[in-house]
């Protein structure tokens, strides 16, 4: 069972989180390099439809979305910047994370038609499938 004590106002806030022994070093450590991205794909009503949650970014800015060899491209670079100032002390901290994905589109997806939103810190990428011509193909098997 851990204890925990109240420190009362010996520590000011910054320092209390920094020095909370119930959450492990490697979690704080994880925490502060978290770039872990969570990506969501499916296809829904004749289109490919991919999901990433992206907090805190500006699409605009920080987002970069591609189609290079026939497969989509999602760059983002996530910046934090947070500032604490109380009476007898400063701190400011910086973070920054970056994070790619390269996912691979249908072979009869139309690329000239995809589009991409953002809204409440999800991107959504939905490319269209063309299935018109889509026929399955049997492949012989030859006997040697």
């Amino acid at each position: 069972m851990l204890v925990r004590r109240d420190r009362g106002s010996l520590w000011p806030e910054p320092f209390d989180r920094a020095l909370d022994w119930t959450t492990s070093p490697f979690e704080t450590f994880r925490q502060f390099l978290d770039t872990d991205v969570k990506v969501e794909e499916f296809i829904e009503e004749g289109q490919l439809v991919v999901r990433v949650e992206l907090p805190g970014v500006d699409p605009e800015r920080d987002v970069d979305i591609s189609i290079v060899d026939g497969n989509l491209q999602i760059r983002a670079e996530r910046r934090q910047e947070e500032k604490v100032e109380h009476r007898n002390y400063r701190r400011s901290e910086i973070r920054y994370g970056s994070f790619s994905r390269v996912l691979p589109l249908p072979v009869k997806t139309k690329e000239d038609d995809i589009k991409a939103s953002y809204h409440d810190g999800i991107l959504e990428v939905r490319a269209p499938i063309d299935n018109s011509t889509a026929k399955p193909s049997k492949i012989p098997i030859s006997r040697d």
